[in-house]
């Protein structure tokens, strides 16, 4: 390990709080392998006390694997990608992600992580939950878990983001401060395998949940929604989770190929906002397993 790099784990089911690194500056090979090594054994890395500018920001994306797009988020400018995540203190809107998911799991190559830096923090609320799905695999029960292996689940973000979905057209009008785009591009249908293996580190995991898998191919909606029920009620147990407490100037890495994450209200009545990028792929010049 780094000289001065430290790494201490949350003691939850996942991530791992780092320091001794000023992510606004140009990291060595070193930090960035053991960063990277760190990122697949604890899946959420956080990293506090840090002073990130959007160029910042799109930087470090960049060096971890490139940038992905936002295909219904609308980014802070048309010069950046960087997407403000944002609440106001006398917002009604109801909270945005509030259900767990793998973010743009519908496309055919979603994104392999995601940079989620905070900016306006509420004191009380607004927590971020995260769940081990290589964790939930391992001691999933036996029974159910050969009545995942080799099926193929069917994504698509129709629920949330076709015109009638939840952030559809009936938002029209709403005072929601985020702006959230919608389109019949969401209607698309990508499967991915339930069980896969993570890439990188080589490792056995779920992949996606309920919400945007729709159904199973080979399967009917009838005979895959219990399926996709049990898996979820399993893979959402709490004993895989980790809850993320936010403060002000951190940021955190997550890898979306082996975690659910979803947000947290309980913060009426104050303002929060996060910048947001999505990591595109694997940087070859970087890949570590937790081996090494």
């Amino acid at each position: 390990m780094s000289k001065h790099l430290t790494i201490e784990p949350t003691g939850q089911a996942c991530g791992a709080v780092v320091r001794g690194v000023d992510m606004a500056e140009s990291m060595s090979s070193e930090d960035l392998v053991e960063i990277r090594r760190a990122w697949l054994e604890h899946h959420v890395l956080v990293f506090p006390n840090q002073n990130l500018t959007d160029e910042d920001l799109v930087r470090i994306t960049h060096t971890l694997g490139g940038i992905g797009d936002d295909p219904f988020f609308e980014s802070i400018s048309k010069h950046t990608p960087v997407v403000a995540l944002t609440r106001r203190a006398d917002e009604t809107a109801p909270v945005f992600a509030e259900a767990w998911h793998t973010d743009w799991s519908f496309k055919e190559q979603p994104p392999i992580g995601t940079c989620l830096y905070s900016h306006v923090i509420p004191p009380v609320g607004g927590d971020t939950g995260f769940i081990n799905q290589q964790k939930a695999l391992a001691e999933m029960p036996a029974e159910l878990r050969s009545r995942l292996e080799d099926k193929v689940g069917l994504h698509s973000a129709a629920v949330a983001y076709a015109p009638d979905g939840t952030y559809g057209e009936r938002e029209q009008g709403s005072d929601r401060s985020m702006k959230i785009l919608f389109s019949e591009e969401a209607r698309k249908i990508q499967g991915h395998p339930l069980i896969r293996t993570h890439p990188e580190s080589g490792h056995r995991t779920l992949f996606g949940c309920f919400g945007y898998i729709l159904d199973i191919e080979g399967m009917t909606r009838e005979e895959a929604q219990p399926l996709l029920m049990e898996m979820y009620e399993w893979q959402t147990r709490e004993e895989f989770q980790y809850t993320h407490k936010w403060e002000e100037n951190m940021l955190v890495i997550w890898d979306n190929r082996s975690v659910l994450h979803k947000a947290n209200s309980g913060y009426d009545g104050h303002a929060r906002e996060l910048h947001r990028t999505t990591i595109k792929d694997n940087p070859q010049k970087y890949l570590a397993s937790p081996a090494g």
